[in-house]
């Protein structure tokens, strides 16, 4: 019976008899045209956009992906324009990496019309399914930082609460100061009473120094407790307390845990006490992996959070061991 199975396929084309009872298939495996994805970021000078694109290439290369990279796009309308670029390309799927809410809506109905399904890294895009931070949780935990530290070395009360926002960022980016002074008065009732002062700067460690600079000249507040949406505005705001000498009457938390924060973190006595990570680094094969469940329309949550962990002085070594060695390569 089997000799006859085997004289069949044969004589069918299927297998081919190299030898005395020794076969070959002769069918190759069906190879699927590889998925093409498109990827459009808000610039490669960012470091947080560079870490996630070279995960994204790294995980797209490993699952077989195609990946179509838009250039560096400083404004709304040069974002718009990648969208074009990616929808002319016809790719199966886009990733979006940029902060413009006002944007945000025009980039959807895009990818609507061109019937392209599309991931939002980072500011939620109507349509997209979204995939990055939960910001209100990030600031939660940040805020929480603040407040344990004022109840442990500032019992007796803080002075004020000074919270640095980006003004070029919508709402979704902004709830993370919400969640901060939230947190802070969740595990500290007491700050409550405290005056808060909100800065609005362009998100950078220049500008957020210029502003902090000009507070202080205006505020003699002893003790201040400083949450800032992103580690640029966190240094930019301690290094001007600093040139005025009232680095001991601060405490500050950052977000994201850059290499610039977690080399702050290091010094020895520093008073930025916490930045909250988000871990870009391992974006890629998250979002190569929602991409991939889209894409063979398997059900998608409409958001993926990342998990966040509040990076201190005492756990970064544990948390990023190999800043180190990162820092010889670089040299």
């Amino acid at each position: 019976m089997v000799f006859r199975l085997m004289y069949t396929l044969q004589r069918c084309g299927i297998i081919k008899k190299v030898g005395e009872n020794l076969y070959r298939s002769k069918l190759r495996p069906f190879r699927h045209k590889p998925y093409r994805l498109g990827y459009a970021s808000q610039g490669a000078d960012d470091q947080f956009a560079k870490e996630i694109a070279v995960g994204l290439e790294r995980a797209a290369a490993l699952a077989g992906l195609k990946m179509i990279a838009v250039g560096k796009r400083p404004t709304s309308r040069v974002s718009q324009r990648s969208v074009d670029v990616l929808v002319k390309e016809k790719v199966d799927l886009a990733i979006e990496l940029q902060t413009d809410e006002q944007a945000a809506p025009i980039i959807a109905e895009k990818y609507r019309e061109a019937n392209i399904p599309f991931i939002a890294v980072g500011v939620p895009h109507p349509g997209g399914t979204y995939f990055g931070a939960d910001n209100l949780e990030a600031g939660l935990v940040g805020g929480q930082c603040l407040g344990r530290w004022a109840r442990r070395h500032w019992p007796a009360g803080t002075d004020e609460i000074v919270l640095i926002q980006s003004a070029n960022v919508g709402s979704a980016l902004g709830s993370r100061c919400t969640g901060m002074l939230a947190g802070m008065t969740d595990v500290f009732p007491q700050l409550a009473e405290c005056r808060v002062k909100y800065l609005h700067t362009d998100g950078t460690l220049g500008e957020s120094l210029q502003a902090m600079r000009r507070h202080l000249r205006s505020r003699h507040s002893r003790r201040m407790l400083i949450g800032a949406i992103n580690d640029a505005s966190a240094v930019g705001a301690l290094r001007a307390c600093q040139e005025a000498g009232r680095a001991e009457f601060c405490a500050v938390v950052g977000q994201n845990a850059s290499p610039e924060a977690r080399a702050e973190l290091r010094e020895p006595s520093t008073r930025l006490i916490g930045s909250v990570a988000y871990f870009p680094e391992t974006y890629g094969e998250q979002i190569i992996s929602v991409a991939l469940d889209i894409l063979h329309r398997r059900p998608v949550p409409p958001a993926v959070f990342v998990k966040h962990r509040l990076v201190t002085p005492r756990n970064i070594n544990h948390i990023y061991p190999n800043d180190g060695l990162l820092a010889i390569a670089r040299g």
